[in-house]
């Protein structure tokens, strides 16, 4: 009889525990999935930014060896992700293409003027920093005009701080629903073993003997539970960019090492502080209250 009790306890906390850890990988796999899309998101607003047409023309007269002047110049500007140099015959050519027709055969010359496209550094697409961009660029003698689509930068801007601002809302309160399940799961988890803790504290046993392999136990938890959401999120990444091989342009090993370290403190931290205060509470508690 006493072997059976044992055994059915055991299942008991072994049960326990798998749910704990099962319960802790989902929530922890959900953050995670939240984290890799705001991260795919800020890279693809980096993208998106930094393609942004922005055309230099420059003035006629100008010989090429100053506007190649400029370029270098350019190149090491803060501001300055790439550029490159158009001249006359190029510009003719693109735009010959894209209309399809012999424009300059037909006016029996080339209007269009030399011009230097850059792309701007992310941080730098706001409209105030391309106005400055803008105005200095205007200051070099060789410059006659800069060009870029200020309408489609300022709406660009407005939908991303509105992306922005809704994946923010969101990751707080999910963050905040993964701090509750995960809270009661391992209160739970400690509630079953309220019995086992009172009869330590009447052998003798101090709080801090009793707690600690009860917090060890939880961070050990929350480290496997840590590394089963993050394979899950591996595998998941690698049938996105199979079934979008264009998403590989947007990973960035930094920031998906950032991500792993959340995740894992995330679920020890959680883990460790759930359980703390659960002991607590019964190592506190009443007796009588034990059965309520």
């Amino acid at each position: 009889m006493a072997l059976q009790e044992e055994r059915y306890y055991h299942r008991r906390i072994v049960t326990s525990q798998f749910t704990t850890v099962i319960s802790i990988t989902l929530v922890l796999f959900l953050m995670g999935l939240l984290g890799l899309i705001i991260l795919h998101a800020h890279k693809l607003s980096d993208y998106v930014k930094e393609n942004i047409g922005f055309s230099i023309i420059i003035r006629e007269t100008v010989k090429e060896p100053a506007i190649l002047e400029l370029k270098k110049d350019l190149d090491r500007a803060y501001y300055v992700k790439s550029s490159e140099y158009i001249p006359r015959e190029r510009a003719a050519e693109k735009l010959q293409d894209e209309l399809g027709e012999d424009f300059v055969g037909f006016l029996g010359y080339n209007p269009l003027l030399p011009s230097i496209d850059l792309r701007i550094k992310a941080p730098y697409t706001s409209t105030d920093s391309l106005t400055r961009i803008e105005q200095q660029l205007l200051l070099q003698p060789i410059v006659k005009e800069v060009f870029y689509q200020k309408s489609l930068v300022n709406a660009i801007n407005r939908n991303l701080e509105k992306i922005s601002l809704i994946l923010l809302g969101f990751s707080g309160i999910l963050l905040f629903i993964a701090i509750v399940l995960i809270n009661n799961t391992i209160r739970l988890s400690v509630y079953s073993k309220r019995f086992i803790i009172r009869s330590m504290q009447l052998v003798g046993a101090t709080e801090g003997f009793i707690r600690k392999p009860l917090l060890s136990r939880s961070i050990l938890h929350g480290i496997f539970s840590a590394m089963i959401a993050i394979g899950m999120l591996m595998v998941l990444a690698y049938l996105a960019i199979d079934q979008l091989p264009e998403l590989i342009e947007l990973q960035d090993p930094f920031m998906l090492l950032a991500l792993v370290a959340m995740i894992v403190l995330l679920g020890v931290c959680i883990s460790w502080a759930s359980t703390y205060l659960a002991v607590r509470k019964y190592l506190r508690i009443r007796t009588d209250l034990l059965y309520s």
